[in-house]
């Protein structure tokens, strides 16, 4: 698709009345917009950030490192003025312009959270690591049968085929592993283990009957199908340059996928710039009416109308949406006569890493970077409660080859650069994704004296880890151990990297579903409760988090509430 056929609306600026309106424009934001657009509904998309197009907005996306003035790495002056975002593993020279700076957007933390964000047209979709897995019958269960939350309102059973329809759109390569615990897809093709995963993976599955190692599912497309080249999407070309912008569209964002596809019916209309200050309710009409926009720029305060509303501004931008979106009915925040909006904030445990080597052969190598690695999905607590904490984590592994060594006492110049040309060693990594448990202790909330520049509270952060995290920690870096000595690795080093919550970048919760009004904001499909015409799509709605990335789980949910929504709409219900 040409890079210039994103293009804003601008009739946005004095047309103020639409079938829906959508609030952000991300992964579960652009999967909206889509959908409605599909269904021939007139769509606004607020977006607080610019505008990025397809193509035409990723400066860097074919820059070698020498065109960087400082070879990709970030100067002194910017790591010292944004030490949180300086902790992401994606925040460079080549891609801090799609980062949120610290100083800019500035939050309160009243416990030590690490809070990523993009603020542009596609959000964190341009930025986020693209592993892709279904949940499972037992993630769904999980909450109910331990009961450390409420009961999930839906199975996996009828989320299923929403996932078969994202999947299928977006483009995810995997393999067919006949694994309950990690249910298989519409996948493309999957990418290869190298030799030394492969001898990894075949160790640890023969000897454990319940560990399963296969290969990572991601968003990258191994053999587009027809689908994607209508996107106008090519495949991947294993670059490990994602966090620039693809300029292939070989991974799903929302700028190379489902805003183009919906901006190509016609239906929509884009404005960036847009901080959404609340949502607006009617107590005569029982519903949600528009939303009241302030001008990231101008500072003007616009209102714009809708029959349906989906907040999909990211998890605890939602939050804090939501909590500012007061009114007489509603003095605590939207929906929120049971006081618990922006409670039980959950996310996953990235704390624990297991590192070692691995006499691998030497005569061998692999081809370019590519996106995924294998990983193992949970054996802890998945039948029934077993261990002596609740629920368990995903294992992620890989192996690879750096440079030679350097010695410098004894190579200089020609002989060191002979070393350097030559690949290393085999290093085997490791890493944990685990699950956490919703808290009411762990919370977001409005501060009272501080503001942002938009006159909009600015958010507390109160969430931490528990005992429980710990135990589940020291679980995987014994069991993660155990494998890879198991397997034959060498040098086995396990770490604890005492990481502040947020840089896993998963964090869920807040506005969660349920069955009951009393103890949940949302029903089964994303719907509020107390304001039928709102729904909440992304992670804020999310009742717990899994052991696996939710990304994918975002996507389902949204095209399943959209459907409902639309659905209701023409029922006359909303």
């Amino acid at each position: 698709m040409p890079g210039d056929t994103l293009q804003i609306n601008n009739k946005a600026a004095f047309q103020n009345t639409f079938d829906a309106i959508v609030i952000g424009s991300g992964i579960s934001g652009g999967w909206a917009a889509k959908e409605f657009c599909d269904h021939g509904l007139k769509t606004l998309v607020l977006e607080r950030g610019r505008n990025v197009v397809h193509l035409k907005d990723y400066p860097t996306a074919t820059m070698n490192p020498w065109d960087f003035p400082h070879h990709e790495k970030l100067p002194f002056s910017i790591t010292e003025n944004n030490p949180v975002v300086n902790r992401c593993y994606a925040f460079n020279e080549t891609s801090q312009h799609f980062f949120v700076k610290d100083t800019e957007h500035p939050y309160v933390q009243e416990k030590p959270f690490d809070w990523i964000r993009g603020y542009q047209v596609g959000g964190k979709s341009l930025l986020w690591a693209r592993q892709t897995q279904r949940w499972s019958k037992y993630d769904f269960m999980g909450p109910g049968r331990d009961g450390f939350a409420v009961e999930w309102p839906l199975s996996y059973e009828e989320l299923a085929p929403w996932y078969s329809h994202v999947e299928h759109f977006a483009g995810i390569s995997g393999n067919f592993d006949g694994l309950d615990t990690l249910p298989d897809g519409d996948f493309l093709p999957a990418w290869e283990m190298n030799c030394v995963e492969s001898d990894i993976s075949g160790k640890i599955n023969a000897h454990y009957k319940d560990r399963h190692v296969v290969q990572g599912r991601c968003a990258h497309l191994t053999k587009p199908r027809e689908i994607h080249i209508q996107q106008g999407r090519n495949p991947c070309q294993a670059r490990s340059e994602c966090e620039r912008g693809c300029p292939f569209g070989g991974y799903f964002s929302s700028n190379s996928s489902t805003i183009p596809w919906a901006l190509k019916t016609g239906n929509l209309t884009i404005r960036p710039f847009s901080v959404v200050h609340s949502i607006i309710y009617d107590e005569q009409k029982k519903r949600a009416t528009g939303v009241r926009v302030i001008d990231a720029n101008t500072k003007e305060e616009v209102i714009y109308h809708a029959k349906v509303i989906f907040v999909n501004a990211a998890t605890l931008n939602s939050n804090l949406l939501l909590l500012n979106s007061v009114s007489s009915r509603f003095p605590n925040g939207l929906g929120n006569d049971n006081g618990l909006l922006g409670k039980y904030i959950c996310f996953h445990n990235y704390r624990g890493s297991v590192n070692a080597a691995f006499d691998g052969p030497l005569d061998k190598y692999y081809f370019g970077r590519r996106p995924t690695q294998p990983m193992m999905p949970n054996f802890r607590n998945v039948h029934k409660q077993e261990m002596d904490f609740l629920r368990g984590y995903m294992v992620f592994f890989g192996a690879g080859r750096g440079r030679g060594k350097y010695h410098a006492e004894e190579e200089m110049g020609a002989a060191l650069k002979e070393n350097l040309s030559e690949p290393g060693g085999w290093y085997v990594s490791s890493q944990m994704q685990g699950e956490t448990i919703p808290k009411e202790a762990n919370h977001v909330r409005l501060s009272e004296e501080k503001k942002d520049a938009w006159g909009i509270p600015e958010l507390v952060f109160s969430v931490d880890y528990d005992e429980n995290d710990v135990k589940s920690m020291k679980d995987y870096l014994e069991q993660a151990s155990e494998m890879l000595e198991l397997a034959g690795c060498k040098d086995i080093q396990a770490n604890d990297s005492k990481q502040a919550p947020g840089l896993d970048i998963h964090e869920m919760g807040g506005c969660r579903m349920g069955k009951d009004p009393k103890t949940s904001l949302l029903n089964k499909y994303n719907q509020f409760h107390l304001c039928p015409n709102v729904f909440v799509t992304d992670g804020a709605a999310m009742v717990s988090t899994s052991t696996q990335n939710p990304s994918l789980t975002f996507m389902a949910f949204t095209a399943r509430a959209v459907d409902h929504a639309v659905s209701e709409l023409k029922k006359g219900n909303i």
